[in-house]
């Protein structure tokens, strides 16, 4: 049996419970500890990247459901936690406001003391300036306190410094650097302001792209785009009231048909009704309210129409072909829906400057010198009532057949039809399609639209966090101090030293410089006695 002693001592070796508040504590100190702060940003870095792996569903929806047919075992997993829309999931989110927190954390207790050091005079020297690497000592002629108030006024210039009289010799502590913490403190506040632009940026911006033919309008509307996509904050039916006209479309090539120029001219509709002129070129987007409009592209658009076989109009209208090539060889597809019968599609190419040749036909210019479209007939059901979206520069073929030349289905030993066509010419189609006619070419762009008012304020915080980080790297820390005793007959024993809290190689020339400026305010010599 275990004496009473034993079981008192037992009973006072216990450790004592932490405790519901002492665990969060605990948890809120490593949160908010700086390792815990670099490991979180390392997070968020590796947390972005399947951002750029798999495809995003407000960036490209079709791809997404590309993905997800082609996987059917792995897609929906990655869909359900949230992979196909990074940005928004809610993993994404919890570390990026975890980081946000653990910064702040960090931030609020070194303002706090560096608020204190700025307010506090630099420590007294120390007695002995034996121990340190950076050290001189020589004499001067007068008296000790008149050297020490001279080498406090020209320490002042880029120092905090102050003297002291410790009885029979007069010293001079003196500090910088200050600098490179507040540099430190900056460059936090700074990536806390740019994760702040950067959620604003996310919610408050709106991207759209949509593809204007010449002599037709644009209005910033939703239903105007060919895709949009906005942050959560944004309410689509409240978008700048703008609009735009094309008026023309101007493309200069060399005669190696390198590109040299692209202009759009453009009329534009302001929210208040008044008309500008406007241009938008490659890299000099058009202003409108804050909103952006880049031309990312442009192509040729073949003006056709289509008639039955009674004759009457089926479609009617210029068609955009995307450009392949330097040479805007172009592809695209005429849907004909409304035939009265079989569903039309006209798939092919167009050729700007067509060159004919017997093994076929290639454009070798961009510009529109001698326009040709090749095309193949099918006919069937275009699938544009399923209710799936669609490509409209793709035909959905999966209920479509080829016709050959002789105006039937294809079969295995059938030639496929090929419609060729020049500006002005109207071809009979096989079989008993009807008629299409060529009028010519218009011109189209691309443009991408964007909307993003934090932008300027991602760029500002992005600035300020590379500012501080610069000058706190490229500050030194430094103290320097001073001690003067006189030793009779007019002159004075001075020991200067210096500290520098990590490698700094310029700690030794501003010793030098310091009492070389000492010397020249004293006007005395430069002596062969210096340690």
């Amino acid at each position: 049996m275990a004496s009473p002693r034993t079981q008192s001592t037992k009973r006072k070796s216990a450790l004592p419970q932490i405790g519901f508040v002492g665990w969060l504590r605990w948890v809120w100190r490593q949160l908010t500890s700086m390792r815990v702060a670099l490991m979180l940003l390392l997070t968020l870095a590796i947390a972005a990247l399947p951002g750029s792996i798999v495809p995003q569903r407000p960036v490209d929806p079709e791809d997404v459901t590309r993905y997800l047919d082609e996987n059917p075992t792995w897609g929906p997993f990655l869909d359900r936690l949230g992979f196909f829309d990074v940005f928004t999931s809610v993993w994404f989110s919890a570390v990026y406001l975890l980081l946000f927190i653990s910064l702040v954390g960090c931030i609020l207790p070194r303002v706090k003391v560096h608020m204190r050091a700025l307010r506090t005079n630099p420590p007294k020297p120390p007695k002995r300036f034996t121990r340190f690497r950076a050290r001189q000592e020589f004499e001067l002629e007068g008296e000790a306190e008149n050297i020490a108030r001279r080498a406090e006024k020209i320490l002042k210039r880029n120092h905090r410094a102050y003297h002291v009289d410790e009885g029979g010799s007069f010293a001079v502590t003196s500090e910088r650097g200050y600098l490179r913490e507040t540099g430190n403190i900056v460059f936090h506040l700074g990536l806390v302001a740019l994760l702040i632009a950067m959620a604003a940026s996310h919610l408050l911006t709106y991207r759209g792209q949509a593809m204007v033919l010449e002599g037709r309008g644009f209005a910033n509307a939703v239903v105007d785009y060919d895709s949009f996509e906005s942050g959560a904050w944004v309410d689509p039916g409240n978008l700048a009231p703008y609009s735009f006209v094309l008026d023309e479309f101007e493309s200069e090539f060399t005669t190696d048909a390198e590109a040299r120029d692209f202009t759009a001219s453009v009329t534009v509709t302001d929210p208040e009704g008044e008309e500008t002129q406007g241009e938008i070129k490659v890299n000099y987007p058009l202003n409108l309210g804050g909103t952006k409009v880049f031309l990312s592209g442009n192509g040729y658009a073949p003006d056709v129409t289509v008639r039955n076989a009674d004759g009457d109009v089926a479609f009617a209208g210029p068609v955009p072909f995307l450009p392949e090539d330097g040479v805007y060889t172009s592809q695209g597809v005429i849907k004909v829906p409304d035939t009265g019968g079989d569903q039309l599609g006209l798939v092919g190419s167009l050729l700007p400057t067509a060159q004919v040749l017997p093994e076929g036909a290639r454009s070798i210019h961009p510009q529109p010198l001698a326009p040709l479209l090749v095309l193949t007939l099918w006919a069937g059901d275009l699938g544009l009532d399923s209710g799936v979206p669609q490509n409209v520069y793709e035909l959905d073929a999966r209920d479509m057949q080829q016709i050959s030349e002789d105006g039937e289905f294809m079969t295995e030993d059938a030639k496929a039809s090929t419609i060729t066509a020049e500006p002005g010419d109207e071809i009979d189609l096989p079989g008993d399609f009807g008629t299409l006619e060529f009028h010519g070419l218009k011109r189209f762009v691309a443009l991408d639209v964007r909307h993003d008012p934090a932008v300027v304020w991602v760029l500002v915080a992005a600035l300020i966090a590379i500012g501080g980080l610069v000058t706190s790297l490229f500050t030194p820390r430094r103290r320097i101090w001073l001690r003067a005793t006189e030793m009779g007959d007019g002159r004075s024993l001075v020991e200067v030293a210096g500290l520098t809290r990590s490698e700094d190689l310029g700690l030794e020339p501003a010793i030098e410089q310091f009492i070389s400026q000492l010397r020249k305010d004293l006007d005395q010599p430069a002596s062969g006695d210096e340690q």
